[in-house]
């Protein structure tokens, strides 16, 4: 079990990057929209159509969500914010429950793609935690519920690089040139480290100093990995295909419960710490069943099951009391006091700066 003093800290830590990402502007606390208005729904039947990152949510807790609720889950994968947004901003209205990032829901509010669906009112609301209710991105929890939340370091397999003792930072992951080396394809994590790399502290992360960029693309221009790719992970490591990668801390658990060799590294500069939410595009064909579905995860032990699952902390009260063991004792999940420090939130960042951020993903993975 985790001392009650680093549970603060990590407390303290998801506060500043739910409720203290940097942004031009806040989600606003508006009427809800008139179709969400009215009484809980008590029942449901028919469709929920779920559009959620890959390998994401448990199958077997979606079966049991069916069988008590009578409400068929259609799954539909994506692989980062920009490709839901995308999706979105397409015209694709199909989808009922969406699972955007902190900082998408805020860009998502402001194009008007999500409802404001008063989660604050539902009933299990009264379970999310208090540090998680008033965030910047949501204020008083109206457009989304809590989902997981974690963090962006490397997980390094030390048996089959040696070189993996050697790596400290995420200059080391982007120079070191090793074999077998693996990155997320999510361009808002791979210039936020390069940005890192060369210098750029992490409340400057949002910079428009072209030169920062600059400097971040030509560092990226000589990095070569073997793969860039946000999903099946966890197959490439264990099978041996991928020794190094920029990695989601609850995907390096587990592999860490597969491959106990395996080792986490909380990069010298910095740390990415982002959390995902539900939430219900405008036009969403069954409103009811969505309500449904978003408090039926903010139930203790639901949410608990999906946290055992996935291998990433949650914000409801009383979930961590059916947590697994190897959760709790795994440095990946329960950040060790020595690297609290090196946490902050995900980049929040205006127009300009996300332009900057495309060009220079854009302009490096075209070189691949």
């Amino acid at each position: 079990m985790v001392a009650k003093n680093l549970k603060l800290l990590v407390a303290t830590a998801l506060v500043i990057s739910l409720a203290a990402c940097g942004s031009e502007s806040t989600a606003s606390n508006s009427e809800p929209d008139p179709q969400s208005t009215g009484a809980f729904p008590t029942s449901g039947s028919g469709e929920l159509h779920l559009y959620n990152w890959t390998d994401y949510i448990d199958p077997a807790e979606i079966a049991r969500f069916t069988d008590e609720t009578g409400i068929e889950v259609i799954l539909d994968t994506f692989d980062s914010n920009e490709t839901l947004l995308a999706k979105l901003q397409s015209g694709s209205t199909g989808y009922d429950v969406i699972v955007p990032s902190d900082y998408m829901v805020q860009q998502m509010v402001e194009l008007n793609l999500i409802q404001n669906i008063g989660v604050k009112d539902f009933p299990n609301a009264k379970n999310i935690k208090p540090e998680a209710m008033n965030v910047i991105f949501d204020k008083g929890r109206n457009y989304t519920a809590p989902y997981m939340y974690g963090t962006t370091g490397i997980i390094c397999n030390p048996i089959a690089e040696p070189k993996c003792k050697d790596m400290k930072s995420w200059h080391d992951f982007f120079t070191f040139n090793l074999a077998k080396t693996d990155v997320l394809k999510d361009q808002v994590e791979v210039v936020s480290a390069a940005l890192r790399a060369v210098g750029v502290p992490a409340n400057d992360l949002c910079t428009t100093d072209k030169s920062k960029y600059l400097a971040a693309q030509e560092l990226l221009s000589r990095f070569k990995p073997a793969v860039i790719e946000s999903d099946g992970s966890i197959e490439r490591v264990l099978g041996g295909i991928s020794n190094v990668r920029q990695n989601w801390n609850g995907d390096s658990h587990r592999m860490k419960v597969e491959n106990p060799d395996l080792v986490y590294i909380y990069p010298s500069e910095g740390v990415n710490l982002w959390s995902d939410q539900f939430a219900v595009p405008v036009g969403a064909p069954n409103l009811d069943n969505a309500k449904i579905f978003i408090n039926w995860m903010m139930d203790p032990k639901n949410i608990a099951k999906e946290t055992n699952f996935t291998g990433y902390d949650n914000s409801i009260i009383g979930s961590s009391d059916y947590f697994d063991p190897s959760l709790k004792n795994d440095p990946a999940v329960n950040v060790p006091a020595e690297y609290l420090p090196l946490l902050s939130p995900i980049p929040n960042c205006g127009q300009e700066a996300r332009d900057l951020y495309t060009q220079v993903f854009t302009s490096w993975t075209t070189e691949q």
